[in-house]
C-alpha cells in the first residue's frame, strides 16, 4: 500500500495511526513533496468510478484560489490529471492506493472495511 499526506494534516495523522494499530505495511510520501503519478491518478479515479471531482481538496484554499469550483467541470480528465499531478495540495488526502482498491479521505468504518478485505 502507498498513502500519500500531508504532515500537518490532522485526518492523515489519524489514517497513519489506524494503519500501524492494525500492523499494515505501507509505504507512505508527503504529498508535498512527491505527488502521485498520473498513472496513480488514473487508477484512483477508476476505484472512485469516474467521478474526477471526488480527487480534489474541494476545501483546500488553492483549490479556492485557482477557482476550480467553476473550472472543473470544463476540465479534460487529461488536464485535471494534470493539474493534480502538479499540485500534490489539490488532491483529497489521504489518498490511499493498494490492491485492488483506492481510498480518499479518512472514513474510519470505509477503510476498516476495505483494508481487512485487502488483508484477509
Amino acid at each position: 500500500m502507498i498513502i500519500y499526506i500531508y504532515g500537518k494534516c490532522s485526518t492523515c495523522k489519524n489514517a497513519l495511526l489506524f494503519l500501524k494499530k492494525r500492523g499494515i505495511t505501507f509505504t507512505e510520501k508527503e504529498i508535498t513533496q512527491k505527488t502521485p503519478s498520473i498513472a496513480e491518478l488514473e487508477q484512483m479515479l477508476n476505484y472512485q468510478n469516474g467521478d474526477l471531482k471526488k480527487l480534489f481538496n474541494t476545501s483546500g484554499l488553492l483549490y479556492k484560489e485557482m477557482g476550480l469550483k467553476e473550472k472543473l467541470h470544463n476540465l479534460t480528465i487529461t488536464a485535471a490529471l494534470i493539474l493534480l499531478h502538479q499540485h500534490g495540495m489539490l488532491i483529497k488526502r489521504p489518498f490511499l492506493l493498494g490492491n485492488g482498491s483506492g481510498l480518499l479521505g479518512f472514513k474510519e468504518p470505509e477503510w476498516a472495511k476495505k483494508i481487512y478485505t485487502q488483508t484477509t
